[in-house]
């Protein structure tokens, strides 16, 4: 199994989950997550932008989508979520694959 994470634009983080959703990424054997950050990609506009007092720079909010599939669909999953996630701009986001070593379930 692999773990994908992927640093991607706000206002793309919709149109990524739905094409995922929609090649079959969701459910068994699959674990999607999205979480707001923020972090240092160009932004695409000014409303993206704004000023961390606590880190004392320019942030950009951002979406960190983290998914695990099976090591077969690694490559669909990757081109799905380039696909979706562009904004027009050269760099429009970064993904990331992993190994994932074990898992374990959390039973009841």
């Amino acid at each position: 199994m692999k773990e994908i994470k992927a640093f991607i634009h706000r206002n793309r983080a919709a149109d990524v989950v739905h094409a995922l959703h929609e090649a079959g990424f969701f459910g068994a054997g699959y674990n999607l997550s999205l979480l707001d950050v923020a972090g240092n990609l160009k932004s695409a506009d000014s409303k993206e932008r704004r000023f961390s007092v606590e880190f004392g720079d320019r942030l950009v909010d951002e979406v960190k989508l983290e998914l695990v599939c099976d090591d077969t669909r690694v490559e669909e999953a990757v081109e799905f979520i380039r696909e979706h996630a562009r904004t027009n701009q050269a760099i429009s986001g970064w993904i990331y694959v992993t190994d994932i070593y074990r898992t374990f379930p959390i039973e009841a």
